[in-house]
């Protein structure tokens, strides 16, 4: 059985040689092969390596690709909304309007059937002018949400967002957040 990588990274390496320093200074005899792991573990931040290997384990099952993220794309989707997180208008150049889309796709609840009603309800809060049905039909065209064939029931689609979508999310949740 070949042993798994688990990356060590500290924020300050001066707290962690301090506690390493009181653990080896603390301990009577050498430590063993697993104490140490303890010890560096527990410098670290953690309870113990047992914890730092659940930690650093759920932390790669969950973590989204390291893909760049073109923050200038970022920037000009987000010129598109005031300063409360409103998109203010309907954007011009395509992938301006995907990103946007993706900042609206983030306001509808996850897991829940909606009607036509409620889902314009919640695009009309989050625009300024006021048309729903092409964010309802944009939507739908690029698969972030799905409905019934006679338009009664709409669900949001659940998505890893691409890293721009991601960035852009967080900072429109920030100015709708004040």
């Amino acid at each position: 059985m070949s042993k798994e990588a688990i990356p060590l990274a500290v924020a300050d390496i001066t707290p962690f040689a301090r506690s390493l320093s009181r653990q080896l200074h603390a301990a009577q005899d050498p430590p063993s092969h697993l104490g140490l792991l303890n010890m560096l573990a527990r410098a670290a931040g953690f309870r113990n390596f047992q914890h730092m290997r659940a930690a650093r384990s759920a932390e790669a099952r969950l973590a989204l690709p390291n893909a760049p993220v073109d923050f200038k794309r970022v920037e000009k989707a987000l010129q598109q909304f005031d300063a409360e997180g409103c998109l203010m208008r309907w954007p011009s150049k395509r992938y301006v309007q995907e990103l946007s889309l993706w900042a609206l796709w983030a306001v509808l609840p996850a897991s829940q059937v909606m009607h036509e009603r409620e889902v314009n309800g919640l695009l009309n809060k989050a625009h300024a002018f006021d048309d729903a049905a092409i964010l309802r039909r944009s939507l739908i065209g690029m698969k972030l949400v799905s409905r019934q064939p006679d338009g009664s029931d709409y669900r949001r689609i659940e998505q890893a967002p691409p890293p721009e979508a991601v960035a852009l999310i967080r900072a429109v949740s920030l100015r709708r957040a004040r």
